[in-house]
Order: structure tokens, then sequence, then C-alpha cells
């Protein structure tokens, strides 16, 4: 009877270890799902996109099962920190300011910043023609900082909640231009809300690079990196890259 309990208690030890481990296994990726094409929701309401197909190759490299929750913008970093989620693919760029409170992979795309603005419209991007101009952007990304360390007070600047608003102010004409990602603009001027405008100018940033983010020493970056360079190594990465767009992002 002794050594009978002694089994039954050592089983039941094995069981809550395996529902553990199996729980461990289990991952949530915190995505914004409202920036096409890298994430956004389809008609049935689901999150798709560039960054989603990334973060389900990862997780399959990675042999473990994930779950996406999404976020809005603003809250996005301090929805991790607050273990909302366990990592953040959702085409965020990788900065000094942001690296002083989560840590990044390596990058999985670089991107560029770009001005968009009406075809029928002779938009310069220099300090003088700009001056006066109402300029939309995004709050809280990379475009909103290089606008307000550049330009200053001598442009108004319109913050948005997320990507579509601004489009939306766009194409009403409250704003001369919008600066954002290259390819998300590139993705939208091949809309049908999107065909009367362009890009204007060079990129003012050409090297925006962009990473998962997890939270400060969690191991859980070094699993990404090595799948990442697996999605890579194997032909995954450039499926999903061909997927939504005819040329590399990498």
């Amino acid at each position: 009877m002794q050594n009978y309990k002694k089994y039954l208690l050592a089983a039941a030890a094995t069981l809550v270890f395996s529902a553990n481990a199996m729980a461990a296994e289990k991952l949530r990726m915190g995505i914004e799902a409202a920036y096409p094409p890298f994430n956004s929701k389809d008609a049935s309401g689901q999150v798709v996109g560039f960054d989603k197909d990334i973060g389900d190759a990862l997780c399959a490299k990675m042999k473990v099962e994930c779950e996406v929750v999404t976020s809005d913008w603003d809250g996005i970093i301090p929805s991790l920190l607050a273990k909302k989620y366990d990592f953040i693919v959702s085409s965020l760029s990788i900065t000094d300011e942001r690296k002083a409170a989560v840590d990044f992979t390596d990058r999985y795309y670089s991107n560029k910043l770009q001005f968009i603005a009406p075809k029928n419209v002779d938009f310069k991007t220099d300090k003088a023609y700009l001056k006066g101009k109402t300029i939309g952007t995004q709050r809280a990304t990379l475009s909103g900082t290089w606008l307000e360390d550049n330009y200053g007070k001598d442009i108004t600047l319109k913050l948005y909640d997320t990507q579509e608003n601004a489009y939306l102010d766009l194409t009403s004409g409250r704003v001369d231009a919008l600066l954002a990602d290259k390819y998300v603009n590139y993705d939208w001027l091949k809309s049908d809300a999107g065909k009367d405008y362009e890009f204007k100018g060079e990129p003012v940033v050409e090297s925006d690079e962009i990473g998962i983010a997890v939270r400060k020493g969690d191991p859980l970056k070094d699993k990404l990196n090595a799948a990442l360079k697996e999605i890579i190594a194997d032909g995954t990465y450039k499926k999903i890259n061909d997927k939504y767009f005819p040329f590399s992002i990498y």
C-alpha cells in the first residue's frame, strides 16, 4: 500500500510537470492588426499579413503553439511588459529609446521612410517647401520622431492612432502629405483609395531595421533569432516575402 501511494504521488507529479511543460510551450504574439500588408484583419476577423506569417513560421521552427493577441499601437510595448503576450511581431522599428524598455531580436526586415502626396501636386521635401505644411503620420513611430526632430515647429504635425486613419485624412485633404514606412505606402498606393497619390522625393531614412521585441533578459530572444536564421536559410522567409512583395524587404 505504501509503495502504491508513492506510485500515485509520483504519477501525479509527472502529470503536473507535463501539464506545466505543455503550458510553457504555448506562446502569445502581440500584433496591432491595423497596418496592412504587414498586419490587419480579414473579412472574418482573423489576423493576417506579413508579420503574422513570419510569427507563425518562427513558432513552427521553435515547435511551439502560438496564438495572436491584438493591441492598440500606443499600448503595444506596455502590454508586452504587462505580460499580456510574450513577444511583439508587429513591424516595430529598433530604436535606442525602445531598446531601453525591451530587447530586440535581429532584424526580420528593413524599411525606409518616404513621403506620399497627391500626384497632381509638385510636392517638395525640402525644409523651405514644407514650412507651413500639414504633415500626417502615425503616433509613436519612427516617422513621427523624425518629423519632430527635423522640422519641429516649421510644420503642423498631425498624429494618428492608426495608419488607416492617416490615409483617410490624406484622401479627405486634411493633410498635405504623409510620412510613413515605404512598404506600407507601397501597398496602399496600389489600392483604389491610393491611386491618385505617389511617392515624393527620396526616402528620408534609408535604414529602418524592424525587429521582434521581448521583455528584457528573456531567453526567448535567442530562440527567435535561431528560428529566424532557419527560415531564412531554408527558403521559408522568401516564400512569405514573395507573397506580399515582388522584391526582397530583408
